[in-house]
């Protein structure tokens, strides 16, 4: 998505919930999307997810709220960090309470942000279709799953190989070791297959890098 087609997936969003979307909400998001320690978490990433969105609202009960969850998903993002969801989560909640909307609703994009902690199997259609969509890149065609491992591995340039890669490769085989990884059924028919070759791929390139074995954050 470019910048005119993200400005329009942000006012939708808002114009679907009922509500004027914050002015100066949307220059700072972007702002955050654009810090110079992100390489994946990037206005592509966040414009892929919306864009990927945007083919699949059918399989949404509440399409605007996933789209906010969206964009709030990765507005913080420290690599050093251990909070980023909460904090984000956090911010979402407070932003759609002090633009008027209801506090269920609120709550309710608190929630799928803070599902994209990836630390359990989503619940509910909204969420299954948000972390779908969050993990869609896993199901990439090879070349952009390529370069979506080359942006991770430049976020965490600062962690040294020997404790990237068992981190990395623990992250990795937690998601190949889902059955299925995708839940919204359209996603899974055009992304499983192909998320597994790629899983598989990255796994064992770790494995040829290192022999160590341990579990941490290198997040997807």
């Amino acid at each position: 998505m470019d910048t005119a087609a993200l400005h329009a997936a942000w006012t939708e969003a808002w114009r679907e919930l009922g509500a004027d979307a914050p002015g100066a909400l949307l220059p700072e998001l972007m702002a955050r999307y654009g810090e110079p320690q992100r390489h994946y978490h990037t206005l592509q990433h966040l414009g892929e997810c919306l864009a990927l969105l945007a083919l699949h609202r059918a399989a949404a009960e509440r399409p605007a709220e996933v789209a906010l969850a969206l964009w709030f998903h990765d507005a913080i993002y420290d690599v050093q960090g251990h909070d980023n969801e909460a904090l984000s989560a956090g911010w979402a909640r407070d932003v759609l309470g002090a633009a008027g909307l209801p506090a269920e609703v609120a709550e309710r994009v608190h929630a799928l942000v803070m599902a994209t902690q990836h630390n359990a199997v989503p619940e509910g259609r909204d969420a299954e279709l948000l972390i779908d969509i969050d993990l869609s890149i896993l199901g990439a065609a090879p070349a952009r799953f390529a370069q979506y491992e080359h942006q991770i591995r430049a976020e965490y340039a600062h962690i040294p190989p020997a404790v990237f890669e068992p981190r990395r490769r623990g992250i990795l085989s937690r998601f190949i070791e889902r059955r299925p990884l995708y839940q919204t059924a359209a996603i899974r028919a055009a992304r499983e297959a192909q998320a597994r070759i790629n899983l598989q791929a990255a796994i064992d390139s770790t494995f040829s890098r290192s022999p160590a074995a341990d579990a941490g954050d290198a997040r997807p």
